[in-house]
């Protein structure tokens, strides 16, 4: 009888908790060389993941768009499809934060006073603004972009690439084909050899986390960290749940290939971790490439559930704390602001606080709040982040349910 095997996600489960273990045994103050070592296996693990998302994400936009003929009313049909999803979900996001900020009231309590102002202040110096967003998503250079990880930037460059080479004939497009499969072939292959290190990269992220902060970073302000997973755990089952019911989407084949790519967005706090094997997972799971590689890069610009929600309960978690009464017509108002000014900023370092601080400078909300955030802004990530890989997958599964293209018999992985 031969013996289970400790399968990609039970190992990456593992890691999660020996990094927990080793960031508490050896704080990073008392043993700064294994800290040092720690993190730069953390950031060995990130950089090899994000080498590999722009040939990724040209490869399998190309052959899906292109490998399509002539017929660009696909491509019409499903950007159109998809970005109302996105902002029907998105919106439906930011309710549901909105309304547990303001059942919950975790800023009520709160003293600004030993906080520091200048916190807030470094972030909100980033000014975003919906036009600035706009403009951003057309590279100037696509080297460019790709030297710097633009997912929207590269998606936009692949669309344009993709319906130009649609439109040649013959022996160059051909060629043109056959590399960028071949090409889609490999940065696959590449994926498993990375994800084979990843329980090490994860359990190196995880102990440079709690070895810096020690275990407070799990305790300190309790009340706002549960409010925040409350709202997310109802968003998934109001909001994802009913919506995959909907889509007719079967639920234990679809967790099955989603877990181990959430498992990664969750422990790493990245999104840019978890896309390369959410993508391989879902064309596992049998949906058509040119879906996945359309919907779930353009998602992580546009369909941030969990950071819009996230968004919605710090903003308004400012106000509690400032001791200012905001009307309903104002939070409406600032949900709407974050709603535009929150697209396309993914790739931004801390992107959803650059956008929270300006919010809060904005509406003449204390910055202040922004500095007693950072106490628990890595636990707080790490949740939104995994529900934008939720989302976004959910996302694409349902569009090619939307498309008529979801597979008869979706494949569950191994042991589902």
């Amino acid at each position: 009888m031969t013996k289970p095997r400790i399968s990609a996600t039970q190992w990456i489960g593992i890691a999660m908790v020996l990094g927990i273990a080793l960031g508490y045994l050896f704080p990073a103050a008392d043993f700064p060389g294994l800290a040092s070592a720690e993190k730069a296996v953390s950031a060995v693990f990130l950089r090899m993941i994000k080498s590999l998302i722009v040939p990724l994400l040209f490869s399998t936009l190309v052959v899906g768009i292109a490998g399509h003929g002539d017929d660009m009313k696909k491509v019409g049909r499903l950007a159109f499809r998809s970005i109302l999803y996105f902002e029907v979900v998105t919106t439906l996001a930011l309710v549901v934060g909105l309304l547990a900020v303001n059942v919950i009231k975790p800023g009520v309590g709160i003293n600004l006073a030993v906080a520091s102002a200048d916190k807030g202040a470094e972030f909100a110096k980033t000014q975003v603004t919906f036009s600035g967003v706009i403009e951003h998503m057309v590279p100037q250079s696509f080297f460019e972009a790709a030297t710097h990880n633009e997912v929207l930037q590269i998606v936009f460059f692949s669309i344009l690439f993709a319906v130009g080479l649609s439109r040649v004939q013959g022996k160059p497009k051909q060629v043109m084909l056959d590399f960028c499969e071949s090409l889609s072939e490999v940065m696959f292959k590449f994926v498993g050899i990375v994800m084979a290190f990843a329980p090490f990269g994860i359990g190196a992220a995880i102990a440079t986390t709690i070895g810096a902060s020690g275990l407070g970073v799990l305790k300190n302000l309790l009340i706002l960290v549960g409010t925040l997973y409350g709202a997310l755990v109802v968003f998934v089952l109001g909001v994802l749940l009913p919506i995959a019911l909907a889509a007719r989407i079967p639920l234990r084949a679809f967790w099955s290939r989603v877990k181990e790519p959430w498992l990664i967005a969750f422990s790493t706090a990245s999104s840019e971790a978890a896309l390369p094997l959410a993508m391989q997972s879902l064309e596992k799971f049998g949906l058509p490439k040119r879906i996945i590689a359309f919907v779930l890069p353009t998602g992580y610009s546009f369909n941030l559930d969990g950071s819009t929600l996230y968004l919605a309960v710090a903003s308004v978690f400012a106000a509690q704390a400032g001791g200012i009464d905001m009307s309903i017509g104002n939070q409406l108002l600032m949900m709407l602001t974050l709603m535009l000014t929150s697209k396309g900023v993914a790739a931004v370092p801390r992107a959803s606080l650059v956008i929270l601080s300006g919010a809060l400078a904005m509406f003449g909300l204390p910055l202040q709040a922004v500095a007693v955030i950072l106490g628990v802004d890595a636990l707080m990530d790490m949740a939104r982040t995994s529900i934008n890989l939720l989302g976004n997958c959910l996302a694409t599964a349902v569009m090619a349910r939307w498309e008529g293209e979801f597979p008869e018999h979706p494949v569950a992985a191994d042991g589902a």
